[in-house]
């Protein structure tokens, strides 16, 4: 098999299952529809992995294109591949989350009636991920881009029934589409300027246009390059859920679980990384455009880890720290750690697709409660699920040796060793980040699987806040003589594959990654200096596990675990304290800055007040009531008036005619001569009779 078939064959696979599971599903049934999904992005698993070894060993980077769509005034716009080691990586990680993602969801949507329509759109996703991250031309990304948007809207919307879900899908469809817009620009200006769609083109004339410069208004230039990647990030900013545009990503949760962890984990909220990680040749051009990704980055990553602290649903825990931990990759990006974004994008799509499916683990366990005031004590119910879910916290919170560790903390000393501008606000809000992560990551695993069985209480009277994660309207919780139960092997074996790679993937690919050639040819950082600092620095990944020890965000983590045993499994009574005697500060937290009622309560009901006006004013009074309907009464006045003046008298028509040939003589004659006109006419009625 040649290469270029093999690179077609690796997105096709996973159309073809989503074809088969959503146009024959009742022809093949429950089984059949999760086996043709599942072997299809299991070969597309395995072709990547064969891509990416091909790399490893030689084999040279491939850019080519497989169809060519339309040619205009010599445009050529193409359905191309770009085939590199940060393609062929993201090709692995996005195949194998989505393989055990595929496998987890039978267990997890066993009784669900859209059992074929679901894996069929997650095996579609698939598909639109890998065509956006194999793109090698910037209407081929639009493309993917667009499509992820798209599948991810029909999945969070997946129980179509439900008011919040069908709220939280448009949300996120509309949110996505501000962003787009901006990428949408930036795609434009691009075009305009370097007069190609095609990376490689617009890679090699950028050098030649750093200093040239744009009028977006009279009388001011702007950096042409400083706004196309301004625009460009804009659209990362809506996929990668980043301050402002981020406030889709915790309602999202409303979708079935594995979805949280293929689209909110691992694949489609890190394709803003990725696109930026790709456009580094660009950035690296525009230091306003690397501050202004720093300042969004660092200001997502602390302020969206402060809500995860008060989140009780189980899986907005997680999404609060999916937020906070894209904000961490976001400012490596700004900081010229391009590489560092990538290895931190890599490692966290294995712990986070673990932590949201242990969790949504724990919901099965639990009958699909997904308060965590209503677990406690599950460690000897789901020792796997506690387990892994163990191993999944300690990575996301950067315990030495673990996978987290390793890019959390590089992205740390990357943003240090920074000299651009934001660097500093930057620094301290991704170290204090640190702090906040571990607590509000060890309250969650404390409350679910350490402490009192509080479901025991629940299960009595059970109360009204838990959250209902199935699309029917069935009890859901623990009934008073039920146990939370360890889950299927369907559930419990992606746990565990995904949970090793979470321990050892930092360990092994850091040094190649961050410090070897592996990026090598693909992602470019020579105008800043900070990963040839970070390089100076590091001795090894054995050497730097043990140095942690004696690190600032060591310290803070093992604080955070710290505080959060003491605060919520020794003295439960100290929080409660804590958030009477900070009522107003928890408010704002607990309304999330009051950035959903500044977009529903502000921009939204302006639109619609401004729609309004447009509708009352515009619409019915100036076309209907003015144009339209004024027009025919006009015509029916007029009509009026002359149905007046058709007496049917010969005498009146005369007269009328005489009128108007005086009116017409008027303007022709001299008063003196009309006067005596007018006397020769008057003397003609006399003699005819018409007066006396």
């Amino acid at each position: 098999m040649d290469k270029t078939t093999l690179y077609l064959l690796i997105p096709l696979f996973p159309l073809f299952g989503a074809i088969l599971a959503g146009l024959f599903g009742r022809t093949i049934g429950r089984a059949g529809a999760h086996w043709v999904t599942i072997l299809g992005v299991a070969a597309a698993c395995v072709g990547s992995f064969i891509v990416l070894n091909d790399l490893l060993h030689g084999a040279p980077a491939y850019n080519g294109n497989v169809y060519t769509w339309l040619t205009v005034n010599g445009l050529d716009v193409s359905v191309g591949f770009l085939i590199d080691k940060l393609t062929a990586m993201m090709m692995v990680v996005v195949t194998f989350v989505s393989l055990m993602v595929h496998i987890y969801t039978i267990g997890y949507m066993e009784e669900d009636p859209g059992y074929q329509r679901f894996f069929s759109y997650i095996s579609l996703f698939t598909f639109s991920m890998l065509m956006l991250v194999m793109s090698n031309n910037f209407v081929q990304l639009f493309f993917g881009w667009e499509a992820v948007g798209l599948v991810s809207y029909l999945l969070i919307g997946f129980w179509f029934k439900r008011p919040t879900a069908i709220f939280a899908n448009m949300k996120a469809f509309l949110v996505n589409r501000v962003g787009d817009f901006g990428f949408l620009l930036g795609i434009g200006l691009i075009l305009t300027h370097f007069g190609s769609f095609y990376y490689a083109d617009v890679f090699a004339h950028a050098p030649a246009l750093k200093d040239a410069t744009i009028s977006l208004f009279p009388g001011t230039q702007w950096s042409l390059l400083s706004v196309a990647c301004i625009l460009l990030f804009i659209g990362a900013m809506g996929k990668s859920a980043q301050f402002p545009l981020h406030v889709w990503l915790p309602d999202s949760m409303e979708g079935p679980t594995p979805i949280s962890a293929l689209i909110h984990a691992a694949t489609m909220v890190t394709a803003g990384i990725f696109m930026v990680s790709r456009m580094s040749p660009l950035f690296e051009l525009s230091d306003t455009a690397l501050n202004f990704v720093m300042i969004i980055g660092s200001i997502t990553a602390l302020f969206m880890g402060f809500l995860g602290i008060i989140q009780n649903d189980i899986k907005r825990v997680v999404a609060y720290s999916t937020l906070s931990q894209l904000g961490y990759m976001t400012v490596a990006l700004g900081a010229s750690a391009y590489s560092v974004a990538v290895f931190h994008l890599m490692t966290h799509a294995f712990f986070k697709a673990l932590l949201f499916l242990g969790a949504g683990s724990v919901i099965m366990g639990m009958h699909h409660d997904q308060d965590i005031r209503n677990m406690g004590g599950l460690r000897k119910y789901m020792p796997i699920t506690w387990i892994t879910s163990l191993v999944g916290s300690l990575a996301l919170i950067g315990t030495p040796f673990f996978a987290g560790f390793y890019s959390k903390d590089s992205i740390i000393d990357a943003v240090r060793l920074s000299h651009l501008p934001a660097s500093g606000f930057a620094y301290a809000a991704v170290v204090i980040g640190v702090f906040v992560t571990a607590f509000y990551s060890f309250r969650m695993y404390f409350l679910v699987f350490h402490g009192k069985e509080r479901w025991m209480e629940a299960a009595h009277g059970h109360d009204d806040h838990a959250h209902d994660d199935h699309g029917d309207d069935h009890h859901h919780g623990l009934g008073p003589n039920d146990k939370p139960h360890e889950t299927a092997w369907v559930v419990t074996l992606p746990l565990v594959l995904l949970a090793i790679p979470s321990v050892i993937i930092g360990f092994i690919a850091i040094e190649p990654m961050l410090f070897g050639d592996f990026f090598k040819g693909t992602i470019y950082s020579d105008l800043h200096p900070v990963m040839r600092e970070l390089a100076e620095e590091f001795h090894g990944a054995g050497d730097m596990g043990l140095h942690a020890f004696m690190s600032l965000p060591f310290w803070l983590a093992l604080a955070g675990v710290v505080s959060s045993w003491f605060l919520y499994m020794k003295r439960p009574d100290i929080p409660a304290a804590i958030k009477a005697k900070v009522g107003p500060i928890y408010t704002l937290l607990d309304n999330k800055y009051y950035m959903d009622h500044l977009y529903i309560q502000g921009f939204a009901a302006f639109g619609r007040g401004l729609g309004k006006v447009f509708w009352k004013v515009g619409d019915t009074v100036l076309i209907d009531g003015l144009i339209v309907n004024g027009a025919a009464r006009l015509v029916g006045v007029v009509a009026g008036v002359a149905r007046r003046l058709q007496t049917g008298y010969i005498y009146h028509y005369a007269f009328a005619m005489l009128l108007g040939a005086i009116v017409l003589l008027t303007y022709q004659l001299d008063p003196l001569h009309l006067a005596s006109l007018l006397s020769d006419v008057g003397s003609w009625f006399k003699q005819i009779g018409f007066w006396h």
